[in-house]
């Protein structure tokens, strides 16, 4: 969610925060605000496609300030669209900014484009790190409130919605919030650290305009716009009341609007006076539904009847929503605790996704494209209907099977196509193993669904640690259906990037009933001294970004497919180099001048061999 224009007005003037030191407190964190935030950092390389390690670590290094000044943090997340899905045109206008900002950076201009896999590495930091997190089933909003109102503690986040709720504990905005200059406590003080950080007053806020009630604002955010309503149905209303001018405008005038109709609000002194007010500006007719728009928007702030504090004491996720979308309770319980994307419940419940556009070519079909087979794997699984096949005709088949609708990139513009569901083997259409009950198929034949999906045999993953068997069965699938046809030096630079990122984490992170081998430890600060040299090399090939793009996307889906089997494979993690954008793309420039850097870590034997292991697997 977010009010239009609401972050600049108050930021403009900045007499709505007091200053804050934050510790030895409870902090409810906006998830997806947050991992947005940390990954959009000012030396962060976007055309490459990111880099999931430096952004796993710097997520280590704020949890770590605030676990440092005795804050408590809990991270919620945003999950689906809803079953109403009524953010769905706010969210194709996003897709297109990104669609703009991706074609940018693909011809050298600057912006910002969140990694694909930012969200999932940073799922999976968190549980790394074991901080408490929870996945709502739609928007996360009015459940953070919920939470932070409940234990009377801060709220973190960059979304203008919460200058609009009440909270208690206050709204910290992200923006102001200096976990990267924590300070020590003066010495008559007690001890200890804190972060200095900004907190919104809604009380400041609302005297700013005189008599203002804080039930007004809520009001206020739907008639101004937000991401569930636009300005459209109330222009009759704007175009004929006169709004009073109040305090003297922001730069240009351009808040005009904005403190006009807070000043207007101020003169009422609950809602219903203010919406029968609004309503004698419109024609009779329209009257009703337009009271009906605004009472049903106002609800987006009111609060939440999911208490997530249940869940953090007793992993409990109780949501009448999903309750009513028929939701299956294993698929809730997974999504609740980040297990499923939100990717996964849009398909089952909207019947619709949207595809991340990535700095990629964009003359060619989307990235998305490859991994198009494994996606209708995922949608026959979610969306499978009962029914015998013995007796039904190849065409009677063909026409029950679902179809989902799919936001994608096509050439410079964003389109929707129409996917239908892959037709799933025996095991999987019987009707004792329906979606409430995947998790009763044996595990042997969700793996052989998974591998075969990937057209891959678990005999030739045994030779390869557990941990990489996913991201090489992916590859496999990668280098087959990639179109062009993936180059041997692209192959060879990604193995080189996940052999490096293999002896980082024996070096960094050693298993402690293993002895060290000191050859790793001189390979590591070789590798390390090679990367800090120039290279004569460094220009942007999109062709060859765009075939590591095709890779995200199957690495993607093929971690979604997993999880939705209840990982019949290890789930590898994503920081531990299996996609270090700014590496893979130098270490393929340097493969084509020179290709000895193949040999970049000869001086470990350990690692020398799984780089072979992994080359003769791909070849085979």
């Amino acid at each position: 969610m977010g009010v239009q224009g609401l972050t600049g007005f108050v930021e403009e003037r900045g007499v709505f925060f007091t200053e804050l030191r934050v510790r030895d407190t409870k902090l409810v964190i906006d998830g997806s605000s947050l991992y947005h935030h940390l990954c959009f950092a000012p030396d962060a390389d976007f055309r490459c496609g990111g880099d999931y390690g430096a952004f796993a670590a710097t997520v280590r290094d704020f949890f770590g300030v605030l676990r440092a000044c005795g804050v408590a943090p809990f991270v919620v997340l945003d999950g689906g669209r809803g079953a109403e899905d009524r953010k769905l045109p706010t969210l194709r206008g996003r897709a297109a900014e990104q669609l703009r900002a991706a074609q940018g950076l693909s011809r050298g201009a600057g912006g910002c484009l969140a990694p694909l896999l930012t969200r999932e590495a940073f799922v999976q930091a968190l549980g790394r790190l074991g901080v408490p997190f929870v996945q709502c089933f739609a928007e996360a909003d009015r459940e953070i409130a919920g939470l932070a109102n409940r234990w009377g503690c801060p709220v973190l986040s960059l979304d203008s919605d919460f200058f609009v709720f009440d909270l208690a504990g206050g709204y910290c905005p992200l923006s102001h919030f200096q976990w990267q200059s924590v300070r020590i406590a003066a010495a008559a003080a007690p001890q200890g650290c804190f972060v200095p950080a900004r907190c919104f007053s809604a009380g400041r806020f609302c005297g700013h305009f005189g008599s203002l009630s804080k039930a007004l604002l809520p009001l206020f955010a739907v008639m101004h716009g937000n991401d569930f309503v636009g300005l459209e149905a109330l222009e009759a209303f704007f175009s004929k009341v006169r709004l009073p001018r109040g305090c003297a405008a922001g730069r240009g005038g351009k808040h005009l609007r904005l403190q006009g109709l807070l000043n207007w609000l101020a003169q009422f002194a609950e809602p219903a006076e203010a919406v029968d007010n609004v309503l004698k500006y419109l024609k009779k007719h329209q009257r009703e539904e337009i009271r009906e728009i605004l009472c049903t928007s106002m609800e987006d702030y009111a609060p939440s009847d999911v208490n997530l504090e249940d869940f953090f004491q007793n992993g409990s996720y109780e949501c009448e929503a999903a309750r009513i979308a028929d939701v299956p309770q294993w698929v809730l319980d997974a999504f609740a605790k980040g297990k499923l994307a939100p990717f996964v419940i849009n398909a089952l419940i909207l019947r619709s996704t949207f595809l991340r556009v990535q700095v990629e070519n964009m003359q060619r079909p989307s990235a998305h494209s490859t991994a198009l087979p494994i996606r209708q794997v995922i949608y026959g699984l979610l969306l499978r209907v009962s029914h015998s096949t013995e007796d039904a005709s190849p065409s009677k088949q063909t026409n029950e099977l679902p179809v989902v609708c799919e936001f994608d990139r096509c050439q410079k513009t964003l389109k929707k196509t129409f996917v239908q569901a892959a037709s799933l083997p025996p095991d999987f259409c019987d009707d004792r193993f329906p979606l409430d009950k995947l998790m009763e198929v044996p595990v042997s034949c969700r793996q052989m669904l998974l591998l075969e999906t990937l057209g891959v045999k678990m005999s030739f993953l045994e030779p390869i640690p557990s941990h990489l068997q996913l991201p090489v069965a992916v590859m496999c699938y990668w280098i087959r259906c990639s179109e062009p046809k993936v180059k041997l030096n692209q192959l060879k630079a990604l193995l080189l990037m996940i052999v490096s990122g293999e002896l980082q984490r024996i070096t960094d992170d050693p298993d402690p009933t293993v002895l060290p081998a000191e050859d790793d430890s001189v390979a590591y600060n070789e590798f390390l001294k090679w990367k800090e040299k120039k290279l004569q090399n460094n220009d942007f090939d999109l062709d060859v970004a765009h075939s590591f793009c095709q890779w995200q996307c199957c690495l993607q889906m093929g971690l979604y497919l997993n999880q939705l089997l209840g990982t019949p494979l290890s789930e590898p993690d994503l920081s531990s180099r299996l996609y270090t954008g700014t590496l893979v793309h130098r270490l393929y420039q340097e493969l084509k001048t020179a290709p000895s850097v193949e040999n970049l870590f000869l001086l470990s034997p350990k690692m020398a061999q799984l780089y072979l292991v992994l080359l003769n697997t791909m070849e085979s």
